[in-house]
């Protein structure tokens, strides 16, 4: 079968960056794999956008499942440090939603919107027979901002400390507990944590607040292939060497437990909400701060090196190539 999740880096090289349509000059940053958005040059401005899949679990609650599903969609763009001012929404709704389950999940993506100052500029709606959940449609983001002002994805420099906030599988352990924890056999309180994880999945305020107390040099959602997948494709898309503690990493209540009986490995699983950053040495304190006065859990796990690829303790972390929060979602489905 072939494996879910997004296509792999050597299909991506071989199929899709040979082919992207027209050489324009006003791309500055284009398609790669493992990059959150793109950039355009408009009238000496960054157009910086990101287009995401729309997905709505039910059995969250639609207020907060269209949250979760609008900050996925935006942090794409926060991440380059240019607050997201634009969206284009199209929604391919299954016909078992109900007017009234969709106009919860509209009015929470305009309340959300609002309050960030975006503003749903074009879109689509309509319901068909063929679709299902929790993939509901698509969205794209855009933010306008000074060049000088993007967070660039390949940006990290030798010198450079890491700070990572929140921590590994905290989305995964969170998702797979709140549809899944009664099938589990693991204690009330070790499930109570975990399925407060779903707290920690917002990242679209943490990176706009990040880079407005850096420099940041870099900024990565970990999203698909966990922390080591974004340490792995931040690490190669600068061409420096990420060196790691382990110790350092921060661990959020529940995850452990759960990523054990799950038999997945923590730093492989999608962790949406976790942001990875490369800062100047002489920003880290400023933007620990900052982050800690959100109440987000941050840490500085390590530092940006010359060489290649990422080590830990020592000792070499290959990207996963496959998420394991797939393959564990689809078995508990099956039961």
């Amino acid at each position: 079968m072939t494996e879910l999740g997004k296509i792999d880096r050597s299909f991506f090289e071989q199929h899709v960056a040979p082919n992207l349509g027209a050489d324009r000059d006003d791309v500055v940053v284009g398609p790669r794999h493992g990059v959150d958005f793109g950039v355009l040059e408009v009238g000496g401005r960054a157009v910086v956008t990101a287009t995401d899949p729309l997905s709505i679990l039910p059995d969250l609650g639609f207020e907060r499942a269209a949250r979760f599903a609008l900050d996925l969609v935006l942090a794409d763009v926060a991440v380059s440090g240019v607050p997201p001012s634009h969206l284009s929404i199209a929604f391919t709704l299954p016909p078992e939603m109900t007017d009234e389950e969709f106009a919860t999940v509209w009015e929470t993506i305009h309340a959300e919107c609002a309050d960030l100052g975006v503003a749903v500029v074009t879109g689509h709606t309509a319901r068909y027979s063929d679709c299902s959940y929790p993939w509901v449609g698509a969205a794209t983001a855009v933010g306008v901002g000074d060049r000088e002002d993007v967070v660039r994805p390949d940006g990290a420099r030798p010198g450079d400390r890491l700070l990572l906030t929140t921590g590994p599988a905290a989305e995964a352990v969170g998702l797979l507990t709140t549809l899944f924890g009664d099938e589990m056999d693991l204690p009330d309180d070790v499930l109570a944590d975990a399925r407060d994880r779903l707290d920690d999945v917002y990242a679209v305020r943490d990176a706009l607040t990040a880079a407005a107390a850096g420099p940041v040099t870099a900024m990565h959602d970990v999203t698909e292939g966990g922390l080591a997948g974004a340490l792995n494709e931040m690490a190669d898309g600068a061409g420096v060497r990420f060196a790691v503690d382990r110790d350092a990493v921060p661990v959020q209540p529940g995850v452990r437990e759960v990523s054990e009986h799950l038999e997945i490995d923590p730093w492989h699983a999608t962790s949406c909400g976790s942001l990875l950053l490369a800062v100047e040495p002489a920003g880290v304190d400023d933007v620990l701060a900052a982050l800690e006065a959100r109440d987000t859990v941050v840490a500085e796990i390590g530092r940006v090196e010359s060489g290649e690829g990422v080590v830990v303790d020592g000792e070499s972390l290959a990207h996963p190539g496959v998420d394991p929060s797939w393959d564990a979602y689809a078995d508990l489905a099956e039961k």
